[in-house]
């Protein structure tokens, strides 16, 4: 974005138009030859035979400066989804592993997690993700991981470029970088960070106070984004969240477990595009409703592990400033959009905002009955110190099930 603040404890790594893509690169080649980079790539079967992950492996063929790629293959129950997915990655070469978390070998690895009481049962992204972090844990070269969502419509490997570079460079000591970018085609999009997440901070910090936890989130300025880079030190500490509340989860353990001004948020692409998920107002357990409840029940259970106190007061106090707030940022979204030439839909948009509104009591009465609810996915530190194999073991579940599923 064409400015150069730098608002709130956080760092913002811009993109002013000012160097080409083929200078980053050679700046990340050099780098990695100390600091070796690994890439974690969650799919599912349907992500896996859709148009974007072909462009992606395209493109991800030409990134020399990556050490290890792991495709991490779940909500995948057949060998032939399997065996589409080699074929899939073929282009990546030897450098690429797949991981099948719902094979024969993948789930035995988990049922032998859970027997040692482990909760990874819990099928999606972000158990992807762990057992993605996990792989790349065994080989200690490895120092810094980069999370890529795989269904990115417009990829190129400068979103990457610009993503590896702050974790790998001599000349910057970041632990974590967050991407940023703007969601629009002949619309906006992002109606979860739009409409819920900015105002819901902003009506939070005016409710409760300038916490430091909310003034971190509130840094950020696409909460929501799904890719990061994380060293593999802090990737070991870090809880991951196994439901939609993975991406506000894991800004919560970075929060947690590093100091702000090692925290950095880049711009990796002017315009920034991939699948959208249904507003599902009928059903709010489906698309951004579900999306919604969970990012919210993580926000305000950290808030109560950080001693925060809420009464059932506070919730219905909240509302009504998330309210005003969400309902003013609609009519600056339509300006904005109509000084671009956007579509805008203000009514689909009033809608959501007043679906969101009543998830905010429904959420905050169920966090006050439960303020613990559904435990994160346990730290890879306590795992290996636990079961010291496991990381090793899902190197050979990937060459082995190479071996009998591969062709």
């Amino acid at each position: 974005m064409p400015d150069f603040a730098q608002r709130g404890p956080i760092t913002t790594l811009h993109d002013f138009g000012t160097t080409d893509a083929s200078r980053l690169e050679v700046l990340l080649r050099e780098a990695v030859v100390q600091r070796p980079i690994g890439l974690v790539l969650p799919i599912t079967a349907a992500d896996m035979r859709a148009a974007p992950f072909g462009q992606m492996v395209a493109e991800l063929a030409r990134a020399d400066y990556l050490h290890t790629i792991v495709v991490v293959l779940n909500r995948a129950g057949s060998p032939d989804d399997y065996a589409d997915a080699r074929r899939k990655i073929e282009p990546l070469g030897g450098r690429a592993r797949l991981l099948w978390t719902d094979g024969p070998r993948g789930a035995a690895a988990t049922d032998e997690l859970a027997e040692a009481g482990f909760h990874v049962t819990a099928p999606g992204k972000g158990r992807a993700v762990w057992f993605g972090f996990g792989f790349l844990l065994a080989d200690p070269s490895v120092e810094a991981f980069v999370l890529q969502d795989g269904d990115i419509e417009n990829y190129n490997n400068d979103m990457l470029v610009r993503l590896a570079l702050p974790m790998a460079h001599p000349g910057m000591d970041f632990h974590f970088c967050k991407a940023y970018y703007a969601r629009c085609t002949d619309r906006m999009h992002g109606r979860v960070v739009r409409l819920l997440v900015v105002p819901l901070l902003r009506a939070l910090i005016s409710v409760m106070g300038n916490d430091p936890y909310l003034v971190f989130l509130r840094s950020f300025r696409y909460p929501l984004a799904g890719e990061f880079a994380v060293t593999a030190q802090l990737a070991r500490s870090n809880r991951i969240p196994c439901d939609w509340g993975l991406e506000v989860g894991t800004l919560a353990e970075v929060f947690r477990n590093t100091s702000p001004k090692r925290v950095a948020q880049v711009d990796i692409a002017r315009l920034y595009d991939h699948k959208h998920q249904p507003l599902s107002l009928d059903d709010k357990s489906k698309g951004l409703m579900k999306m919604a409840r969970d990012i919210l029940a993580n926000i305000f259970r950290t808030l109560c592990s950080r001693g925060m106190v809420f009464a059932r007061g506070h919730f219905i106090t909240l509302q009504t400033a998330y309210l005003r707030l969400a309902q003013d940022a609609i009519r600056q979204y339509h300006a904005d959009s109509l000084m671009n030439g956007l579509e805008y839909d203000r009514h689909s948009e009033e809608q959501a905002v007043e679906g969101f509104a009543n998830l905010i009591t429904a959420t905050g009465d169920a966090v006050h009955d439960d303020p613990t609810g559904q435990p994160a996915l346990p730290t890879w530190t306590r795992v290996v110190t636990a079961m010291p194999h496991i990381p090793g073991r899902l190197r050979s579940i990937a060459r082995d099930d190479a071996a009998e599923y591969g062709g």
